[in-house]
């Protein structure tokens, strides 16, 4: 499991690509019977990616985290943006249709990921925060979360919203969870831009269609910066962070967040004109 350290405001704004790349992009997170994890400083979230092929793939006990096993004091979310696959926690077993979240609860010791189709096989993407209470393991598909339509054509956003982990849908400690696909022709996601310094968050990007990108903006909403984002890849986004993006062809993502609150909406916008 890697490790990553916080950066300030004021190092990220004299930071070279190459130095923002190593400290916020995660790149070869997805690989086939390997399961990758990062543990990044900001609210101790974990976050990795597995492709399952030729064999189940646990998710092991990692030595940093000085635990009997990896969700002794942790809670996770897992979302499928593969085939169909299939997570085995505890000696029961979860169908993971294309999109859907399944939630592992703090005290679930065995964790496995399985594809159904080796020639379609799942692809999992996953995060983790610490926990001091315990939720059910709860699994959603996407039309449990209730989609909701969000932008225009006009402002080229149009783009559908599933939230599977929050106040009102899945129950959890810390986590918060959930993913945007944009319709095809679109290409921006959460604009205006915002911060919640409460919550440190991670964005994996998916559906980036071969030959295109997404143009991922962080830093100080004063001093922004950007980086380039292929398929598979993540973010790491600090709380005090901008996180939007624009692609050269429409994609999807999922966001996960982890801090002091599960509210949705607890966002500090920034007017556009205040971007710089």
């Amino acid at each position: 499991m890697e490790l990553r350290f916080e950066s300030s405001k004021n190092e990220v704004s004299r930071m070279t690509t190459k130095e923002l790349r190593s400290n916020f992009l995660v790149e070869d997170l997805i690989q086939i019977d390997k399961i990758n994890l990062v543990y990044t400083m900001y609210d101790r979230m974990i976050l990795g990616g597995v492709t399952p092929v030729h064999t189940a793939i646990a998710l092991s006990n990692e030595e940093e985290l000085k635990s009997k096993y990896f969700l002794e004091r942790r809670e996770i979310g897992i979302i499928n943006t593969g085939g169909k696959g299939k997570i085995k926690a505890d000696g029961q077993s979860y169908e993971m249709e294309t999109l859907s979240c399944l939630y592992l609860g703090k005290g679930t010791q065995e964790v496995t990921f399985e594809s159904i189709d080796v020639n379609n096989p799942a692809t999992y993407f996953l995060l983790s925060t610490p926990a001091h209470q315990t939720y059910p393991n709860t699994l959603f598909t996407k039309e449990h979360a209730l989609p909701v339509q969000l932008g225009s054509a006009e402002n080229v956003n149009t783009r559908t919203i599933y939230k599977y982990i929050h106040g009102e849908g899945i129950q959890s400690c810390q986590l918060v969870m959930g993913l945007t696909v944009l319709s095809e022709g679109n290409i921006w996601n959460t604009m205006p831009a915002h911060t919640h310094t409460r919550r440190s968050e991670a964005y994996f990007y998916f559906q980036v269609k071969e030959n295109n990108a997404v143009f991922h903006i962080m830093g100080d909403p004063s001093e922004t910066r950007h980086l380039v984002i292929k398929n598979q890849e993540a973010i790491i986004s600090p709380p005090w962070s901008v996180h939007s993006g624009a692609g050269t062809a429409s994609y999807a993502f999922i966001w996960a967040m982890g801090g002091e609150n599960q509210d949705f909406t607890d966002m500090d916008f920034i007017p556009i004109n205040n971007l710089k």
